[in-house]
């Protein structure tokens, strides 16, 4: 079977659906598919398997910045690697992103499959939703992430959806070096924009004792002003964007994973990440969030934008007692609920389920 994955954003660029279907596709191959991906790269293609369409650039959506290539030449290639590929089906993420998704639900004519990740309001679904209804009603199997991506496509789009989680892949994590650390330590991994809540996590470390530690990954628009308000804090150190091999030996080397998202997150990915590098989770009491782990079993949930009731948790968890120790065990179990082999094969037997569907061509 050959499995097309398209990508409307940079897979150059470290994201959330470019990890899913980076990720996705690796898995499949695993199980014998022959899987590439599609979707636009600012340089190198990430991996062998990556047909590039082209450079993006960022636009402001949800509350992030997205980088898409909404131009012609990128249209083109896509229609052009679509009819030279020759899929048996094409799996969309994100199908109505402009241009590269888009265009392939609008011209490609096979089965097709749509996962839908996105969570919050869309004025542009609203603003287009005569046409963005008619295109997704190509789709062959609609699938949405959490039940917030699936309320969120559905009040916009109308159809049914199945629900299939996010995934992470285990192996990478048995293999991750712990960083060395010198204190008890949190680690944030995150854009920096309002709605992830860093500048929350600053003031709640701020009440924490002079021993705590605080690592910041990645950048984003709030960076420097909030690398300003903590000059002459020796505790805290912004690493910037780091290699994905570090991220993860952060991770495990980290006692605590902070994740204090303001909302409009449809998933947890970097939730699932934390538990199976061995990290304790502290997170905002948020839907996307209880998707992913059960309040006190796997995780400490805190109200959004609280930072006393942050301080206190972390406090709670940095002591490293029985608590800490209860929530790392039960979060390596919890992340093995959503290994992404498993993922990659239901979606399998969902693309087994469409070619067995589809009429046979008849022959000239």
């Amino acid at each position: 079977m050959r499995v097309g994955l398209v990508c409307p954003y940079s897979l150059s660029l470290p994201g959330g659906v470019q990890g899913q279907v980076l990720g996705l596709a690796q898995a499949l191959r695993r199980q014998g598919v022959e899987a590439r991906v599609l979707g636009p790269c600012d340089g190198p293609p990430p991996d062998a398997s990556v047909t590039a369409l082209g450079n993006s650039f960022g636009y402001a959506a949800n509350g992030s910045m997205a980088a898409i290539a909404p131009d012609l030449a990128a249209a083109l290639r896509t229609i052009r690697a679509l009819r030279d590929e020759r899929f048996d089906v094409v799996h969309l993420h994100e199908p109505l992103v402009p241009a590269v998704a888009l265009t392939a639900l609008v011209f490609y004519d096979g089965p097709m499959v749509g996962t839908f990740h996105r969570a919050g309001e869309s004025p542009a679904y609203q603003v287009t939703r005569p046409f963005v209804r008619w295109a997704a009603g190509r789709l062959s199997l609609r699938v949405a992430v959490s039940e917030e991506a699936m309320h969120t496509a559905t009040e916009a789009l109308g159809g049914t959806y199945e629900v299939l989680w996010n995934g992470i892949d285990l192996r990478r994590f048995e293999a991750a070096r712990p960083s060395a650390r010198s204190g008890p330590t949190v680690v944030f991994v995150g854009r920096h924009e309002p709605r992830k809540g860093l500048p929350v996590l600053i003031q709640a470390f701020e009440r924490l004792g002079p021993e705590a530690r605080l690592w910041i990954l990645s950048e984003g628009p709030e960076t420097g002003r909030l690398r300003q308000r903590t000059l002459g804090d020796p505790r805290i150190e912004w690493l910037g964007i780091v290699p994905e091999h570090e991220k993860l030996s952060r991770l495990a080397g980290a006692d605590v994973l902070c994740a204090p998202s303001l909302g409009g997150e449809s998933f947890g990915v970097v939730l699932l990440e934390a538990m199976a590098a061995g990290a304790a989770v502290v997170a905002s009491d948020i839907p996307g969030y209880r998707h992913v782990v059960r309040a006190g079993t796997d995780a400490l949930l805190v109200p959004p934008g609280d930072v006393e009731a942050l301080a206190s948790a972390l406090g709670r968890l940095l002591v490293g007692g029985e608590e800490t120790r209860r929530l790392v065990a039960a979060g390596r179990v919890r992340a093995a609920d959503f290994a992404l082999d498993r993922l990659a094969g239901l979606y399998l037997e969902r693309y087994e389920s469409l070619l067995d569907a589809s009429p046979v061509p008849e022959p000239h």
